[in-house]
């Protein structure tokens, strides 16, 4: 199987839901804030949108469109990645992430 340059790749979304302990949820939001900025200048980042939960404030939704699955790794892989991680180490109560494509 080969794989697409970046450039002709498929993009791709992300959905990745994190629900924070209850008594948790300022620090994790905290932290969350602290991946947008660095993250929308990464390479191959074309959405990087932060959301809360109206009804549940322990729930954030980020919501993501990248250029290929190569620059989405990038991304995974990041030291601000691993630092946001480090921060709120059992902070977090579940982390889902959806990797989805655009049909229509």
């Amino acid at each position: 199987m080969t794989h697409s340059t970046p450039r002709s790749a498929t993009p791709l979304t992300i959905v990745a839901n994190i629900t924070a302990h209850a008594d948790k949820v300022e620090k994790v939001k905290a932290e969350l804030l602290k991946l947008i900025a660095i993250t929308r200048n990464e390479q191959g980042c074309l959405q990087y949108d932060l959301h809360q939960d109206n009804d549940n404030p322990a729930h954030f939704t980020f919501y993501e469109n990248w250029a290929s699955r190569e620059l989405l790794q990038a991304h995974m892989n990041a030291q601000h990645l691993k630092d946001y991680v480090a921060a709120t180490e059992g902070m977090v109560k579940e982390l889902t992430l959806t990797e989805m494509t655009l049909i229509g």
